[in-house]
């Protein structure tokens, strides 16, 4: 998202209680899934800490206790609530690779220099990283796979990524 706090990577959410005892169900985002408890205590969007202790692995994440979760209602409470973590405790990464953080707010500039538009989400349905983009002429947004061959180059300095997109999938220029 591009509202993400100040210095925070969204590293998970919390996607509903599991079980009767206070345990919430995770999804983490996390490349390495089980990742995510090294960097607890994580912060809600609203600023709380919340320290996260990794019970087990369960379909689509992991059972976790919660520091001041007791009860399924509190555990419920809590479903949507997005995780983050501070950049530092993150790993650096490799050139080649980038925080979804990073990549959301930046123009989109295909190989001519004409403006796309602005990467608006990052989306992964199994098959590989989509990026939203969306701006003035794109109705409900193109998504543009984001792969080295689509999105050859990308200049977190200038704010840009440079698009070499399938054809079609962008309107033409309006002459």
């Amino acid at each position: 998202m591009d509202d993400d706090p100040e210095g925070l990577i969204c590293v998970g959410a919390i996607t509903g209680a599991f079980g009767v005892r206070g345990e919430a169900r995770v999804k983490s985002f996390c490349a390495e899934p089980e990742a995510i408890a090294a960097y607890s205590p994580l912060v809600t969007r609203d600023g709380r800490s919340l320290t996260l202790k990794i019970t087990r692995a369960v379909a689509g994440g992991f059972a976790v206790r919660l520091g001041g979760v007791a009860t399924r209602e509190q555990a419920e409470a809590l479903r949507g609530v997005q995780l983050f973590a501070p950049r530092e405790k993150l790993p650096a990464l490799p050139d080649d690779e980038f925080y979804h953080a990073d990549l959301i707010g930046l123009a989109v500039v295909d190989t001519g220099g004409r403006v796309l538009g602005v990467v608006q989400a990052i989306h992964n349905h199994g098959a590989g990283d989509l990026l939203e983009v969306t701006g003035p002429g794109l109705k409900g947004g193109v998504l543009l796979p984001f792969t080295r061959a689509t999105v050859p180059t990308v200049d977190l300095a200038s704010g840009r990524l440079i698009a070499d997109p399938p054809a079609g999938i962008f309107p033409e220029e309006q002459a």
